[in-house]
């Protein structure tokens, strides 16, 4: 009898199990429960709608329903999971006709995902809070996204404020400057990407300003309210009240967990649910991946940490492992890289305070080098922070800020690779990688910085003259 794997959720982590499953046993019976009508969209992309670059909303989609069914999945969509019964290996749903139903499983793969975080807004959520009709809108689902665009198209917006200056906060200002709204963007922290130190955010807070976007660091909003002319009153600790046609709140995401949790699963870092290596929960034939589960950080230990790279690599594992499989998650670096603008931010590894909170002695080193050789035209500069532990010269993380076309994000997969190897700074000068003139230097910017961390941290020792010149 074929062996039947029932997938919870249709973005990266529950795709990628489902058709890692029908690879390895192309007889498994897989369905793939979605809550919404778009399996295997992608999220990342939604700015880029927004702004108007990519067009039609359908070229979202990694795989359309059809190429999916086609691979042998079998989707169930507008069908939310309500419980999982690990006794009796099935999971209650409504479908979208409100129907309830059972559906049974040999091996189940829940892959939840993340859900918004909401700070603490006076105004925001509730039966009485502000919602998409009255301009305030989260930005999470394609759902969200119609329901944005529905309303840049549908009235006129001429101000608009973003909550939040993380990747998809300083992503959708670059967005909504391109629709010609004038955009300001508001956060607690004292700088921009909270994900690389204030130095580098504070280029990428420069690069927003000279794009038009006013950016209020250190301003928490603290509440809305519906001004008399139809806009949003909005207050935020320490400023005077600004109304605005539009309010987006991108303030972060947390584990959606809990499904799992109600069926008995434990919670670890960051409240997402605990799984090993393989990606089983503990439960009986349930195993999960993606947003809603811990991550293993190859440097940190186990963390929290939600990226599609991520999710779809553990969703992999997961299906592998469903299917009979013995698959194992290698970890995670945590490399992650943002456009804004026409510059580009990247990091991998980890930050000062996270290498200490890991047990390791960092110190961290900036350099400023051009991209290629400064002889041939267009050279432009990339701001590096190589960190590294003191003791060892192994190196814990790197840090990225150049202009678009720079190449930052290869240059920070470099630095992923031999964190990934656990390689010494002073190694990264033996890498042989490439060189012509108009794309790098013989010795690249990524060594150049390596380098630039040895000599200020690691000092060469001076040789003594041998007795036959003495």
């Amino acid at each position: 009898m074929s062996r039947r794997l029932l997938v919870v959720g249709g973005s990266d982590a529950g795709i990628s199990a489902g058709l890692r499953a029908r690879e390895l046993d192309p007889g498994a019976q897989v369905t793939v429960v979605v809550a919404d009508d778009y399996p295997n969209y992608s999220i990342c992309g939604i700015p880029y709608h927004v702004s108007g670059e990519v067009q039609p909303w359908q070229s979202l989609a990694h795989r359309s329903s059809a190429d999916l069914a086609a691979a042998g999945l079998t989707l169930r969509l507008g069908t939310r999971v309500t419980g999982i019964d690990v006794a009796g290996q099935g999971v209650s749903v409504i479908g979208p006709d409100g129907a309830p139903d059972v559906l049974g499983y040999d091996e189940l793969v829940v892959g939840t995902g993340a859900r918004p975080a909401v700070p603490a807004i006076d105004g925001v959520g509730g039966p009485e809070g502000l919602g998409p009709a009255d301009g305030l809108h989260l930005l999470h689902t394609i759902d969200d996204m119609h329901a944005l665009t529905a309303a840049l198209t549908d009235r006129p917006v001429r101000e608009a404020l973003i909550v939040g200056a993380g990747y998809i906060g300083v992503e959708m200002a670059e967005a909504l400057v391109a629709r010609g709204i004038a955009t300001t963007v508001a956060q607690r922290p004292a700088e921009v990407l909270a994900t690389v130190d204030a130095e580098l955010g504070a280029l990428v807070r420069a690069e927003m300003e000279a794009h038009g976007v006013e950016v209020l660091t250190g301003a928490a909003v603290t509440g809305v309210t519906r001004a008399e002319d139809a806009r949003i009153a909005v207050t935020a600790a320490g400023r005077s009240e600004r109304a605005f046609d539009l309010v987006l709140v991108v303030a972060g995401v947390r584990p959606d967990v809990q499904l799992l949790v109600d069926a008995g699963a434990r919670t670890g870092a960051g409240g997402a649910v605990v799984v090993d290596e393989t990606m089983a929960t503990g439960l009986p034939h349930v195993w999960a991946a993606g947003d809603c589960v811990v991550t293993h950080h190859r440097l940190a230990g186990v963390t929290w940490l939600p990226l599609g790279t991520t999710a779809h690599k553990q969703g992999r594992v997961a299906g592998a492992n469903a299917v009979g499989g013995h698959a194992r998650f290698a970890g995670s670096v945590g490399t992650q890289v943002v456009k804004v603008f026409d510059l580009v931010a990247a990091r991998t590894g980890l930050l000062e305070h996270e290498a200490v909170a890991a047990g390791f002695r960092p110190v961290t080193t900036q350099s400023t080098l051009d991209d290629h050789k400064a002889y041939y035209p267009g050279a432009q500069p990339i701001t590096i922070r190589v960190t590294a532990d003191a003791d060892t010269g192994r190196l814990l993380g790197a840090q990225l800020v150049g202009r678009l076309g720079s190449e930052v994000a290869k240059r920070v997969d470099v630095y992923a690779t031999a964190l990934f190897s656990a390689m010494t700074v002073d190694a990264i000068a033996d890498l042989d990688l490439a060189y012509t003139p108009p794309l790098g230097s013989p010795w690249d910017a990524v060594q150049l910085a390596a380098q630039a961390w040895s000599r200020e941290h690691r000092p060469p020792r001076t040789v003594a003259p041998s007795a036959a010149l003495a």
